[in-house]
């Protein structure tokens, strides 16, 4: 089969063409949406990811240029009118896990960063500053942590710091058993809000959890608490974080990921004047730690990645099951 890839990087394409199973592999390093929807025509398969624009209008004209399969390389697929792949007869697949190892260890290295200041220590060693003045952190042992969904990665996240001492709180729809059999305590989220030291987010976007952390629900958090998200940008109102952060409620902020992202992260824009004054302003606050989605990159996980979607494409042009179908 034919397959188009969109918002592809060098490490895409190696990837993929190591692990392809006999397709045609062409990739675009612009995204899909309504501007470049005309790139898929002659393709069987789109390959999209996270910040790809799958629209209504992007899958009607999809549909009409013959594009069978829409492969969505990421877990998340909020970016997708599902509705629309329906009405027009094209399944929607996707990669639900790839090593949740990678993610939740990302979001421990984003609350060590912060607590130990080590991005800034690094700095200054390197200017010949070897000195420790307000580089202070604190213990990890004995703190509350605060998990926000419990899937795969909140699971192994939650089990991190568990390793670290941690006394480990978790919010979800429906309560982890055997979770709550390692000693993780489920509570509504009103009530985890102001226990916690640190809160994490592990859960997807969708309607009911669409700025999950907004001013209401940051003004529950103890004053001086560290958040973190390396899940989906849209869980946090990114305004409300700023006043937070100006007001002192949040102590420590690390994103991996962002809610106007898809204009920024993947892109070298060293060189450009960035437009975006909200995520300018988030960098300008010393006790903020923003990385361009990467939480996911690592060997493992763009093994992974590779080869579960590969395999989607191949079952579907063999009429098999498609056990990742959404």
């Amino acid at each position: 089969m034919k397959i188009a890839f969109f918002s592809t990087q060098s490490y895409d394409r190696h990837y993929f063409n190591h692990y392809n199973t006999g397709h045609e592999l062409v990739f675009f390093e612009a995204p899909l949406n309504e501007q470049t929807v005309n790139l898929a025509a002659g393709f069987g398969t789109v390959c999209a990811f996270v910040n790809d624009i799958l629209s209504a209008t992007v899958i009607d004209q999809l549909a009409a240029q013959g594009v069978q399969l829409i492969a969505m390389r990421c877990a998340g697929y909020n970016n997708v009118d599902l509705a629309a792949a329906r009405a027009h007869h094209i399944p929607v697949v996707r990669v639900p896990a790839y090593s949740p190892y990678a993610v939740a260890e990302h979001a421990v290295a984003l609350i060590l960063a912060l607590n130990r200041k080590t991005h800034k220590a690094y700095n200054r060693v390197r200017e010949g500053n070897f000195s420790l003045e307000r580089l202070t952190g604190f213990d990890l042992h004995g703190k509350t942590v605060g998990v926000i969904g419990t899937g795969q990665i909140g699971q192994v996240f939650a089990g991190i710091m568990q390793g670290f001492g941690c006394r480990v709180l978790a919010f979800d729809v429906i309560a982890n058993r055997d979770m709550e059999a390692r000693g993780v305590e489920y509570l509504p989220l009103i009530k985890l809000l102001p226990e916690c030291d640190i809160i994490s987010l592990h859960c997807p976007l969708n309607e009911q959890t669409k700025h999950i952390i907004n001013a209401q629900t940051l003004g529950m958090m103890k004053q001086g608490v560290m958040l973190i998200n390396t899940s989906r940008g849209g869980l946090m109102d990114t305004r409300a974080a700023i006043d937070a952060l100006k007001s002192g409620r949040l102590g420590y902020l690390g994103i991996d990921v962002y809610e106007q992202e898809e204009k920024l992260f993947f892109h070298n824009l060293s060189e450009e004047i960035i437009h975006d004054d909200m995520i300018m302003r988030l960098m300008s606050f010393p006790n903020v730690l923003v990385t361009a989605h990467q939480g996911f990159f690592t060997d493992e996980a763009l093994t992974q990645i590779a080869q579960t979607t590969m395999q989607s494409i191949s079952d579907f042009e063999q009429g098999k099951p498609l056990k990742n179908k959404i």
